[in-house]
């Protein structure tokens, strides 16, 4: 190289001294690489720490090396303002060939000395550099995201264990007091392996260019948080119980009450219907739902002890069951009363055609009356035979139907014969007024004049 060949390479020589130096120091300053030294570790983290720590170590050798080559070369080319050819010689051989020594500075596989090039000493240093800073942002960035977030998850865990204590939901005595037991010990030993182990708990994310090239795998974590917003509902539902336990008490027995009632009205009408309605089939009534009246029992006594974890899924049960046995209740007595349903519709039935019938004048039609007798009379006798009934509302209907054309066809002639006779009372009167107009108009004479003998 010439003189300003050897100025050049010096002066870069130089900033990457400086800019090694500079991550070396921010390295050694770095919150994560102090947490490693004093951490008691274990797992992966220990074992990449240990080789990491052990390249920190080549990598400060490496860089006292590299400036005590780049100083001598400093040194020769400051001798003279004009370095002689030998000087130029032996500033290429040391800026550009393997003439730094490194010794003691060997792993295992490599031999004990070590020749480099500058240039391949600062290859070297960031690679070694990159590889311990990986290791050093991976431990800080999951140390400073994951320990925090347990601790507020715990507190958060502490409140729920003491609401879910004042609404009776302990462990052994309900799903979710076992449910915070075990999150507890999750959390505990989430924390503890968090701190001895955090590259464990480091996703790496392949291409990335960032120092760690990953994320905090928070798969544990969340997990532990959905568990306890799962018993966080839970307990917010059994302490929504203790609250309204009294109002959802009174709604139940009103339900069965009304069920009852139902009930017994389904029963008084099979009577009636079994005493008015001939051959027919009426279905069975059930007695009152006891079960059910116990179960409440039961929730009354839950709620006077206070036990409202036990509560809680016995009301929505008997709600859910009370719905059932008064909708249940409802279809039996609409079942019941549908012959006598079957018969109001029948009396109706006849009356309206009955109706019908006197508007269009044929009230007093013996065959009308006769069927309409008929079937009013089975219709009003008890018990009353409901198909023999119809039969009879339906011949009605139809000698109804019959009479209709014919008594449209009288309507009509009879109004053919009124308009003849309004067109011949008519004619008769225009005939009358011609007469008059032809008779001669007679003249009376003049009485006596004045002087007249």
């Amino acid at each position: 190289m010439d003189r300003d060949g050897v100025d050049r390479a010096l002066a870069r020589l130089g900033a990457e001294h400086e800019a090694v130096e500079t991550s070396l120091l921010a390295l050694q300053d770095h919150s994560g690489r102090r947490l490693l030294e004093g951490a008691g570790l274990t797992g992966v983290t220990k074992e990449r720490w240990a080789e990491a720590d052990a390249a920190i170590t080549r990598l400060w050798r490496y860089f006292d090396a590299y400036s005590g080559a780049l100083g001598a070369a400093r040194e020769i080319r400051e001798r003279r303002r004009w370095p002689s050819r030998e000087d130029l010689v032996e500033l290429t051989d040391r800026l550009r060939g393997p003439g730094v020594m490194i010794s003691g500075a060997a792993v295992e596989g490599v031999p004990l000395a070590e020749r480099f090039s500058l240039a391949e000493l600062v290859s070297r240093m960031n690679e070694l550099y990159a590889s311990s800073l990986d290791v050093v942002v991976a431990a800080d960035s999951v140390w400073s995201a994951l320990p925090a977030r347990i601790d507020l998850l715990s507190a958060e865990l502490h409140r729920t264990r003491a609401l879910a204590h004042s609404v009776g939901v302990r462990p052994g005595e309900h799903p979710s007091g076992d449910d915070l037991e075990a999150i507890t010990a999750e959390l505990a030993d989430l924390r503890a392996r968090v701190i001895e182990d955090p590259l464990a708990f480091w996703f790496a994310v392949a291409g990335s260019s960032a120092p760690g090239g990953g994320r905090p795998d928070t798969g544990r974590y969340d997990r532990a948080a959905r568990a306890l917003e799962d018993v966080r509902r839970e307990v917010e539902a059994v302490l929504a119980v203790r609250q309204d336990a009294e109002q959802r008490l009174i709604g139940l027995r009103d339900v069965l009450s009304r069920a009852d009632r139902t009930l017994a009205e389904a029963r008084l009408a099979r009577g009636e219907v079994l005493a008015k309605i001939a051959a027919s089939e009426v279905p069975a009534v059930s007695g009152p739902p006891t079960v059910l009246q116990e179960q409440l029992s039961a929730a009354a006594e839950y709620r006077r002890r206070a036990q409202w974890h036990r509560l809680s899924p016995l009301l929505e049960s008997l709600e859910e069951r009370a719905g059932e046995e008064l909708r249940r209740a409802r279809e039996s007595l609409t079942a019941v009363t549908a012959p006598l349903a079957v018969r109001a519709e029948l009396r109706g039935r006849l009356d309206a055609y009955k109706a019908k019938v006197a508007r269009l004048g044929m009230a007093e039609d013996p065959l009308l009356m006769e069927r309409y007798d008929t079937a009013r009379r089975m219709l009003w006798s008890a018990p009353c035979d409901l198909r023999a009934a119809e039969q009879a509302v339906l011949r009605y209907q139809w000698a109804t139907a019959e009479a209709l054309p014919a008594q449209r066809q009288d309507q009509h002639n009879q109004q053919d014969r009124q308009d003849r006779q309004d067109r011949q009372d008519r004619q008769d009167q225009q005939d009358r007024q011609d007469q008059q107009g032809r008779q001669p108009v007679r003249e009376w004479p003049d009485g006596p004049r004045e002087g007249d003998a």
